[in-house]
């Protein structure tokens, strides 16, 4: 059956995939593992030169739920997710990379936490793992953010973001190389209310070689560049809200 025949899932997992053939098929079984099955998974191509576009239509012939969509050029993580948010059919959007995972209660636990606290932006906490699934610490989160307080430091996970479309649209991330998703959540809140957080693991976020030290630089570039060109804020305004966003990330990896 086509996806136009198929009911309307209730939530759209946005996954981009690029040279990912090594960790594609745990991340789409975490999905598939969900207590809540009422989703689907929309894997975007992005260019890869591995056999990550052979691998999704081979998982996508052993599970219906999953959409495939694709180009030949690589053209960076924000065009990806973005033809998957245009081509969602769900009532929620979340986000999952492709090298990422997560638990079985993720999906339930969020949508029930939504539906009990009446929020339409959530995230949850999750775990810092290695490449071979060794734990290195946890990222809590707070009950609540704010655009204002977002400014200060990004506290949500694109691996455990979710928003509702009929609250918001389908609203797309910023066409930036990186910290795209922290431009997204930010233009979320601008529209006024919070992000509630669920202060409970339910996803694994493996941290790279390339997450490590020699890439902060250029992570801070990132976020000065989404500061001053997508939020709008002055330089002084953008240092001040760098300087805690730096401070903020460094207490949230320090052993609890």
């Amino acid at each position: 059956m086509s996806a136009a025949l198929r009911p309307l899932p209730r939530v759209s997992v946005v996954t981009p995939v690029w040279n990912a053939e090594a960790t594609l098929a745990a991340t789409v079984a975490s999905v598939r593992a969900q207590t809540m099955s009422d989703w689907e998974m929309l894997l975007v191509d992005d260019g890869s030169s591995d056999r990550s576009a052979a691998l999704t239509r081979t998982l996508a012939a052993e599970e219906p739920r999953l959409r495939l969509l694709g180009w030949p050029e690589n053209r960076g993580a924000a065009a990806a997710r973005n033809a998957a948010i245009a081509a969602a059919r769900g009532r929620y959007v979340a986000f999952l990379d492709a090298d990422d995972l997560w638990h079985p209660e993720k999906l339930a636990a969020q949508l029930e936490h939504m539906a009990r606290t009446g929020a339409v932006f959530a995230f949850c906490s999750y775990r810092r793992v290695d490449a071979v699934g060794r734990v290195l610490g946890e990222v809590r989160v707070p009950a609540s953010v704010d655009h204002v307080r977002l400014l200060h430091g990004n506290v949500i996970g694109c691996l455990t973001a979710i928003y509702d479309v009929a609250h918001f649209g389908r609203v797309e991330m910023p066409n930036l190389r990186r910290r795209q998703d922290y431009g997204l959540w930010l233009r979320l809140l601008a529209r006024g209310g919070e992000a509630h957080g669920l202060d409970r693991v339910l996803a694994d976020y493996r941290v790279g070689a390339g997450s490590l030290s020699a890439n902060k630089v250029t992570a801070l570039a990132a976020t000065w560049e989404l500061y001053r060109c997508e939020a709008g804020l002055s330089p002084l305004q953008a240092g001040w809200c760098l300087a805690r966003n730096a401070a903020g990330a460094l207490r949230r990896r320090l052993p609890r």
